[in-house]
């Protein structure tokens, strides 16, 4: 049985798509596909709110030439759509992340393939890009990890094939949590296990060496306490999903639950920070 979804086709600028979708992603969005003057974005059907759409698109900032139009699509057909316009993404020429119909000639150092469906996260958007990026400058070797809103399961891929000794990913959308499962059976990963709930799912009494959330500013700031309990003295914390704009708020948050930024990095506009927790 295929799930439904309201696809979203936004006209407007690239500022305004940067907000847009920043704030869509607030209210359950959680697919997005750039195109040249805007872009799609999809929620189940059961998630739409057309009044929560409507305030974002007329709250001060966003332009007024923007407009929006709506359509219903089932599952198969927004596959479909993915495999003709997902194009590879390469991360610091080091790694690339593609799906299993690209042509795959000229080798990388690291591949992933991923059949995105409906989960976010495929290299393509900056949060996702920025947060491999700092992946691939850490030490995973024999760590144990937490992705929190693992989306298809992309950051846990890439931090077993970089090293780490055990995974484990998490995510609250049912749809996510079937696309984890199955992009991990494609990379032929083996230390990877995935639960689906939030961060409470986690057993208090177990700790990690590296935690990645790339979610969004109201969730991090939401569960940041339950992150730096989970995290093991010396840890390290990966965070993005939010705008350079709200820099000030995630970091204060972050020093006031007892961790200290290590290394900041943006693209167009999104943010990524490195945090490690004190040891003692």
């Amino acid at each position: 049985m295929f799930r439904s979804f309201k696809i979203v086709t936004f006209i407007c600028d690239e500022n305004t798509s940067e907000i847009l979708i920043a704030e869509l992603s607030l209210i359950g969005f959680n697919s997005f596909l750039i195109q040249e003057k805007g872009f799609e974005a999809s929620i189940p059907v059961e998630d739409y709110d057309q009044q929560s759409i409507d305030a974002i698109v007329t709250a001060p900032g966003i332009s007024r030439s923007t407009h929006y139009y709506v359509q219903e699509v089932r599952d198969k057909n927004w596959n479909r759509e993915w495999e003709k316009n997902f194009e590879p993404t390469i991360v610091d020429d080091y790694c690339r992340i593609k799906t299993s119909f690209h042509d795959t000639s000229r080798p990388y150092p690291l591949e992933i393939t991923i059949n995105p469906k409906m989960s976010f996260g495929t290299g393509h958007h900056d949060t996702t890009y920025l947060m491999m990026q700092h992946q691939l400058g850490i030490d995973h070797r024999n760590k144990h990890v937490l992705d929190v809103g693992c989306g298809t399961g992309i950051l846990s891929i890439l931090a077993e094939k970089l090293g780490a000794e055990e995974v484990l990913g998490l995510d609250i959308d049912h749809w996510a949590y079937e696309n984890s499962i199955e992009n991990i059976l494609i990379n032929n990963c083996k230390r990877i296990r995935i639960i689906e709930g939030p961060i409470g799912k986690v057993q208090s009494d177990v700790l990690f060496d590296i935690i990645l959330a790339n979610i969004n500013m109201n969730v991090i700031l939401k569960d940041m306490r339950s992150y730096c309990h989970s995290l093991k003295p010396g840890g390290m914390m990966i965070l993005s999903g939010f705008l350079t704009d709200d820099y000030d708020l995630i970091n204060t948050n972050a020093i006031n639950n007892g961790l200290n930024l290590q290394k900041k990095r943006s693209r167009n506009k999104w943010c990524s920070l490195i945090y490690t927790i004190s040891t003692n």
